[in-house]
């Protein structure tokens, strides 16, 4: 399975949309910056936190790159 079938088969069970490509381009990037700016294992909870923030993807990737200084 495809990371674009898992995606969406996850959002069909779940009722809600999967990202779009420039959305989950943006999570793989947000998940990147956590995992080199601390444990990798900080990605998946980070992307949790995004999601449940209310902030779009985009607005907590600036965040966290302003965290991990790479702005």
């Amino acid at each position: 399975m495809t990371d674009r079938e898992w995606m969406d088969a996850l959002a069909a069970e779940l009722g809600t949309p999967a990202p779009t490509p420039e959305q989950h381009e943006a999570i793989l990037n947000l998940a990147g910056v956590a995992a080199h700016a601390s444990q990798r294992t900080a990605a998946p909870s980070t992307a949790w936190m995004a999601a449940n923030s209310g902030r779009t993807v985009d607005e907590v990737l600036a965040i966290a790159r302003r965290l991990a200084g790479d702005e």
